[in-house]
């Protein structure tokens, strides 16, 4: 089976994504769809039904390209599938959804501890357990029968194979239902009666068995094809990182850039982190890598926020050049963004984002919306320790702006940008077939050519004012 096409589905919040890998590790095609948002039944909901369509005529077009032997799942870290009598019992909650204020103070009453958890509370739905409590609420009879909880990964991988997991790097993504030093359940998920609807526990490189007759018939695979277990974005981004030896098994940081910015530590061999450092009130939380370790971790919703700014083709080729000519009169005129534009998330979960002074072009405006999630990252990465090479991953390590900026706030870190193997993808990849090595070297990042240590004293001044 080493010798066979592997193909990744990457679902993630804004876009779901489909590649497909030959033996030797080499990109062979990437399919991307942009998700439906906010579905309308009582609550908005993730488009599982469309991206379902969409990847079995995707699946179509891969087996004509070659023989495929595996699927692997990877998904955000903030929704689940509820199934029941083989099917999905209610459509996937957005952890866009608001609870209302009457069942927020319900299910907070109930969380544990940070301390037990590394979950802290967060806005919106983003805590699994949040979800399951609104849902339960809505629909009492939803976990009844022979119900089973499945984190999205795994839904995925359920889908293709009828065989129902569960896995450790979903279920310690700020759900509340998992207890890192326990490597078990947590003690409310025992009490509400969800650790028991948890679908069985696999490791992300199990393969679960073969794909279904029906996915078989209908995308023309063969019917031998494995579907494994899968795992959690982010941790297949940090899984990939591991593959460089600029990162390996040392104290490194990843951050996987996309509709969120996930700060993720991996301790490496022998590092130690205490845990109680971590804020539960800034968007820290203790995520777990697929050998069940603990990884400190900071996030903030940079994606969306680079989006509501006007800054959503700040990755483009075409504008590096005139946002990098634009950062000196930036700087010098104090042009910033100050947090937070998504409110109730990131290291300043309160704060009222906006900007400094108005920008005069594109340019300018682009430049500093870069610098702003440099800064944004810098502040994550001093909340969790960090302390060794940062591996930047996703779209926005092509905006040099953000990235040589970053390389300048952290002189006493090694900053790198990968590329299609150094992200998810690749990640989840290596996870099937772990003998490969990524085709190429990872690229350092050169500071800028100016000190932007007073700009972020005049910014942080700022934050700690307001």
């Amino acid at each position: 089976m080493k010798d066979l096409m592997v193909v990744v589905l990457d679902v993630g919040k804004t876009m779901a994504k489909a590649s497909l890998w030959d033996a030797a590790g080499r990109l062979v095609r990437r399919v991307v769809r942009p998700n439906a948002r906010g579905l309308p039944v009582e609550y908005p909901a993730l488009d599982a039904a469309g991206i379902e369509v969409w990847f079995g005529e995707v699946l179509k077009q891969f087996a004509s390209l070659g023989r495929i032997g595996a699927i692997i799942p990877v998904a955000h870290g903030a929704a689940a599938a509820i199934v029941r009598d083989g099917a999905l019992a209610a459509p996937p909650m957005d952890y866009e959804y608001e609870p209302s204020p009457a069942d927020r103070e319900a299910y907070h009453r109930q969380r544990d501890a940070f301390s037990h958890t590394g979950s802290p509370a967060m806005g919106l739905a983003l805590n699994l357990g949040q979800q399951l409590h609104c849902l339960e609420a809505m629909r009492p009879d939803l976990l009844t029968g022979d119900a089973m909880i499945l984190p999205w990964p795994q839904y995925w991988a359920w889908v293709l194979s009828g065989v129902a997991a569960s896995e450790v790097t979903s279920l310690g993504s700020h759900t509340d239902l998992w207890s890192p030093a326990r490597c078990g359940a947590s003690d409310m998920a025992v009490r509400r009666g969800w650790a028991a609807r948890l679908a069985p526990l696999r490791k992300a490189s199990e393969a679960l068995g073969p794909i279904s007759r029906a996915w078989a018939k209908r995308t023309g695979l063969p019917d031998d094809v494995q579907v494994y277990v899968g795992l959690h974005d982010s941790n297949a981004a940090l899984y990939a990182a591991r593959g460089f030896p600029e990162i390996a098994d040392q104290d490194a940081t990843v951050i996987s850039t996309g509709t969120w910015f996930v700060s993720m530590r991996s301790l490496g061999s022998g590092s130690a982190f205490d845990l109680r450092t971590l804020p539960d009130d800034r968007n820290c939380l203790v995520n777990v890598d697929t050998e069940g370790r603990p990884a400190p971790t900071a996030l903030f919703m940079g994606g969306r926020e680079i989006e509501l700014l006007g800054g959503a083709g700040i990755d483009a080729p075409e504008r590096q050049n005139p946002m990098m000519a634009a950062i000196q009169t930036v700087v010098s005129q104090d042009m910033a963004v100050t947090p937070t534009m998504a409110p109730g998330t990131g290291p300043f979960p309160h704060g009222r984002g906006g900007w400094t002074r108005a920008a005069a072009d594109a340019s300018e405006s682009g430049a500093a919306i870069a610098l702003y999630a440099a800064l944004m990252c810098d502040v994550g990465l001093d909340l969790i320790g960090a302390n060794g090479p940062v591996l930047i991953d996703g779209r926005f390590g092509r905006c040099d702006p953000f990235t040589r900026a970053l390389a300048s706030l952290r002189p006493h870190a090694r900053v790198f940008i990968g590329g299609e193997e150094s992200d998810v993808s690749f990640g989840a990849l290596r996870v099937v077939r772990p003998h490969l090595r990524p085709n190429l070297e990872l690229k350092e990042v050169s500071p800028l050519g100016q000190d932007l240590n007073s700009y972020r004293s005049m910014w942080r001044d700022r934050i700690s004012a307001s």
